[in-house]
């Protein structure tokens, strides 16, 4: 069974979509040990003894979420879970992207609303949030 099937069916975890089932077109992106991964062609077994996180798992205060809002993203909303966790991922690894790397990061991620401008966009204005860490406080002026 593919770890997507186990998230939705198993464990009710919704959030992550099913959409092509060959692991093309981004929908299914979740983290396995941080990495954006594709959990439709992922088998269960695969990810014995390691660490995933669904877009249920993002902390709700992560600039992904305010940054989408902003730039105005939302359309269908069939593919931004799996844009969110291929941003967040990309985020983890380097703080401050440039364009070009969040194309790159985010190239086999399809919208079928071709919000792809505004998806750079909110990337990148996350970016700009600063160097965001769950739990950290804020520092007072």
């Amino acid at each position: 069974m593919p770890l997507l099937w186990a998230l939705r069916e198993n464990l009710r975890m919704t959030g992550t979509k099913f959409g092509c089932g060959m692991g093309l077109c981004g929908a299914c992106t979740v983290h396995v040990d941080g990495v954006a991964t594709r959990s439709c062609t992922l088998p269960l077994q695969g990810v014995a003894g390691r660490s995933v996180t669904t877009i249920e798992g993002l902390d709700p205060e992560h600039p992904l979420f305010a940054a989408w809002v902003e730039h105005k993203v939302p359309q269908c909303g069939y593919c931004q879970s799996g844009q969110v966790m291929a941003a967040a991922a990309l985020l983890a690894e380097n703080l401050s992207p440039d364009r070009q790397q969040v194309r790159n990061a985010l190239s086999g991620n399809l919208c079928r609303c071709g919000t792809y401008n505004r998806i750079q966009n909110a990337v990148l204005g996350a970016a700009e949030v600063g160097h965001w860490e769950p739990g950290a406080e804020e520092e007072q002026a």
